[in-house]
């Protein structure tokens, strides 16, 4: 398994086992959930890129993460046809919402912010695929570790952009982002996504 120990140092906690539990209950909207996560990771890079297309140190490494992220969607929806699942829309977890919330709206401190938030977002998909890949079946669990290289690339990317363009020290806002982070990862969720807290007393009953 690729060494995640930069990402489990970079976040404040580990996705709660009563996480772990709920998505062994609830594979097929895993995966589905899954698929929409690779798909809006695509998408938020390609925005970024119509965005900000004055900052071009941002576009390569970008449009690489756009094209891995489209990939694995493709990856993830011929996985859900061999299992018989069907692709379809599902309501978004409060979690990405929960991160932007606390961007800035002025320049460049909203470019700082939105690419720190990338990172931490990219930061704990690699965690959850490793904490996720011992438990789940051994083709899912070989597909998860497999992810863990390129989801930690984009999380190293991300980083090293967010401190290039802010040219100052970003360590007070990357701590502010990893602490609500791990606010909506440990708190209850009514619906499991692949994002989500843990289950609220009413679904764990």
């Amino acid at each position: 398994m690729h060494d995640i120990s930069a990402i489990r140092d970079f976040l404040p906690c580990a996705t709660p086992e009563a996480w772990i539990q709920w998505a062994l209950e609830h594979p097929d909207i895993l995966l589905i959930d899954h698929a929409h996560c690779e798909k809006k990771a695509a998408a938020t890079a390609m925005n970024m890129m119509f965005r900000y297309m004055d900052k071009t140190e941002l576009l390569d490494p970008l449009t690489q993460l756009a094209r891995e992220e489209l990939l694995h969607f493709q990856q993830v929806l011929a996985m859900m046809r061999k299992r018989g699942i069907a692709y379809r829309g599902l309501s978004s977890s409060r979690y990405a919402q929960g991160l932007r919330e606390g961007a800035r709206s002025h320049e460049p401190a909203r470019l700082v912010d939105l690419l720190v938030i990338g990172a931490v977002i990219e930061a704990r998909s690699c965690e959850r695929f490793a904490a996720l890949a011992p438990h789940v079946d051994e083709e899912l669990g070989r597909y998860y570790r497999f992810l863990l290289k390129s989801e930690s690339r984009h999380f190293e990317d991300y980083l090293r952009l967010a401190q290039h363009y802010a040219g100052e020290d970003i360590s007070g806002r990357v701590a502010a982002f990893v602490a609500r982070e791990a606010e909506l990862i440990t708190s209850p969720d009514t619906e499991f996504r692949f994002h989500s807290g843990v289950p609220s007393r009413a679904q764990a009953a």
